[in-house]
C-alpha cells in the first residue's frame, strides 16, 4: 500500500497544473491561434520568462542523478556543475534580444523559422525540426522515467502509477494551455523547487547532527571528496567536457533559445537574465550541495542504495517527516514536470509549424484556424504518448541519458544559431554540412563508444560541426544580399522592404 499522505499534495500540485491550462485557454480566446499557442504572444514579463527559462533547463537529473553523483564524488562535482549557474544569462544575453528582434521583423514563431529565413533552406529547416524531435523524446524519455522511479520510491506506489499519473497530466495540461500555459506552470514548478531544496536542507542536515558533524565525518571516512579532483573520480577531462556540455553550449538548445522569442520588452529580458541567474545559482549548488551532505546520512557504500538515482529518493524516505514527504517530492517532480512540458511544445511547434503549416502554405493552402489548433494539439498529445510508451521499459541512469541528448542538439544547433546569426558569411551549405555532419559524427561517436584523450563526445561532435560549417561555409555560394541585408543591416532604415522581398521560396 502506497504513502497516501505523501500522494495528497502531489495530486493538489497536479491539478493546480491543469487548472491553469484551462484558465490560459480561456484567456486566449479570440487571440492568434500560432503566435498564442507557441510563443505566449509574445507577452512574458522578467520574472516568468526567469522562470520559464530556469524551470526548462533545470530537469529530473539535476535533482536526482547531479546530487546523486555529488554524494558519490564530492565537492569536485559542484566545482563542474557550478559553471551551469551562467547558463540563463547567456542564452538570454547572446541570443534573446537579437532573436526577439529578428523574430518580430519576420514574424519567426520558432527556432527553426529563423534558420529557414537565414539560410533560405527548406531542407535544412526540415532537418532541423527532426533533430528537435528526436533528441527531445530522448530527453522527455528521461524526465519521465527519472519522475516515475522518485515517485515511485517515495510514496510506495508503483513505477508505471507514478508514470502514469504525472505522465497523464502534463501532456493534458500541455496540450491544452500552449505555451503560455507552460511558461505560468514552470514559474510554479521553479517556486516549489526552491522550497522543496530549502526543506530537504534543513532535515538532512538536522538528521545528520549539523553541518560540521558530517563534514568531520566525510573528511574522516571520504576525504577524497574534498578534493576537486576526487582522487581521480574527476579528472580534468570531464571537467572540461562537462563545462562544454552543460555549460557554454547550453546557449544554443531549442528550448532556450525559443524563450528570446517570447518576452514583452528589453527591461523584462535584463530582469529575467538577473532573476535567472540567481536562481540557477541557488538551485544548482543548493541541491548539489545537499547530495554531498546526504553522506551524514546515507553511510553505506553506494552498492547498498543501487545507482547515484536512488540517492536522493532514499534521502527523502529516511530524514523528511511522514506529513512532509509529499511535499518534498513535488521539487524534483516539478523539474521533471516542467521539462516535459517545455520540450512538447518545441517539438510540437517543430512539427506542425515548422514543417506541416509551411508546405501548405507553400501550396497555397493554408488551413482554417481551427484545423490548425485541432493538428497542434494532437501532435503535442501524440508525442507525449509516445514518450510515456518508451519509458515504460525504463533505461538505466537518467542523467546519461539526458546528456547525450543535451550534446546532440548542442552538436546540431550551436554554430548554426551562432555562426548564422552573427556572421554575415555563413550559408546555407556550411550550415547543413555542420549540422547534419557534427550530429551523424556525435551520433557514431556515443554509438562505438569512441573518445579522444578520454573527453566526451560532445568534444569531437562541436568540433567537427564547427570544421564542417567552415568548409561549407568556403566552398558554397553565400547568401542573397536581401537576406543578408535583413539579418545584418548595413545602416538604419525601414526593413518593410526586405521583408517583402523575403516572400521567396526556399530551396
Amino acid at each position: 500500500m502506497g504513502n497516501i499522505a505523501a500522494l495528497f499534495p502531489l495530486l493538489v500540485f497536479m491539478a493546480v497544473m491543469v487548472g491553469i491550462s484551462f484558465y490560459v485557454r480561456r484567456e486566449a480566446a479570440g487571440t492568434g491561434f500560432l503566435q498564442n499557442y507557441f510563443i505566449g504572444n509574445r507577452n512574458l514579463g522578467g520574472f516568468v520568462l526567469a522562470m520559464t527559462t530556469v524551470a526548462t533547463y533545470s530537469s529530473v537529473s539535476s535533482f536526482v542523478g547531479g546530487p546523486g553523483m555529488a554524494w558519490k564524488i564530492g565537492f569536485g562535482w559542484i566545482y563542474m556543475a557550478v559553471v551551469q549557474v551562467t547558463a540563463i544569462f547567456l542564452v538570454l544575453g547572446i541570443f534573446g534580444k537579437r532573436v526577439a528582434l529578428l523574430a518580430r521583423r519576420f514574424h519567426a514563431v520558432t527556432v527553426v523559422d529563423i534558420i529557414r529565413t537565414r539560410f533560405q533552406s527548406n531542407f535544412l529547416a526540415g532537418m532541423a525540426a527532426f533533430i528537435i524531435v528526436l533528441f527531445f523524446c530522448g530527453t522527455m524519455t528521461a524526465q519521465f522515467v527519472g519522475g516515475a522511479k522518485l515517485f515511485s520510491t517515495v510514496t510506495g506506489y508503483s513505477y508505471e502509477t507514478g508514470l502514469l499519473l504525472f505522465g497523464f497530466v502534463v501532456v493534458i495540461y500541455t496540450t491544452i494551455g500552449g505555451f503560455r500555459a507552460v511558461a505560468l506552470t514552470d514559474t510554479c514548478c521553479a517556486i516549489i523547487m526552491m522550497v522543496g531544496i530549502v526543506l530537504l536542507l534543513y532535515y538532512v542536515l538536522e538528521a545528520g547532527g549539523g553541518y560540521v558533524a558530517i563534514m568531520e565525518s566525510i573528511e574522516a571516512n571520504h576525504p577524497e571528496m574534498l578534493e576537486p579532483l576526487s582522487n581521480g573520480n574527476m579528472p580534468w577531462g570531464l571537467y572540461l567536457t562537462q563545462w562544454i556540455l552543460v555549460g557554454i553550449c547550453t546557449i544554443a538548445l531549442p528550448q532556450s533559445v525559443v524563450r528570446g522569442i517570447s518576452y514583452k520588452d528589453t527591461k523584462g529580458l535584463h530582469h529575467a537574465m538577473l532573476i535567472g541567474t540567481v536562481v540557477v545559482g541557488f538551485m544548482n549548488i543548493g541541491i548539489n550541495f545537499t547530495g554531498i551532505l546526504a553522506h551524514g546520512v546515507l553511510t553505506n557504500e553506494l552498492a547498498s542504495y543501487g545507482t547515484v538515482d536512488n540517492i536522493i529518493p532514499t534521502t527523502i524516505v529516511t530524514v523528511m517527516p511522514p506529513a512532509l514527504v509529499g511535499l518534498a517530492i513535488i521539487g524534483p517532480l516539478a523539474a521533471s514536470i516542467s521539462t516535459i512540458s517545455g520540450l512538447l511544445i518545441v517539438a510540437s511547434s517543430a512539427i506542425i509549424k515548422d514543417v506541416y503549416l509551411h508546405y501548405r502554405m507553400e501550396r497555397g493552402g493554408e488551413p482554417s484556424a481551427r484545423r490548425l489548433r485541432l493538428l497542434s494539439m494532437m501532435a503535442t498529445a501524440a508525442i507525449g504518448i509516445v514518450v510515456f510508451l518508451i519509458a515504460l521499459t525504463p533505461p538505466s541512469v537518467i542523467w546519461l541519458i539526458n546528456m547525450f541528448a543535451f550534446g546532440g542538439l548542442e552538436t546540431a544547433f550551436f554554430w548554426t544559431l551562432l555562426l548564422g546569426l552573427f556572421w554575415r558569411k555563413a550559408n546555407k551549405t556550411g550550415a547543413l554540412l555542420s549540422m547534419g555532419g557534427g550530429t551523424v559524427v556525435y551520433c557514431l561517436t556515443q554509438g562505438l563508444g569512441f573518445k579522444l584523450f578520454g573527453l566526451h563526445q560532445i568534444s569531437i561532435g562541436i568540433t567537427c560541426s564547427l570544421l564542417f560549417f567552415l568548409i561549407g561555409s568556403y566552398l558554397g555560394k553565400p547568401e542573397d544580399e536581401k537576406v543578408l541585408d535583413l539579418f545584418f543591416p548595413k545602416k538604419k532604415q525601414g526593413h518593410s522592404g526586405h521583408e517583402a522581398s523575403l516572400q521567396m521560396t526556399p530551396q
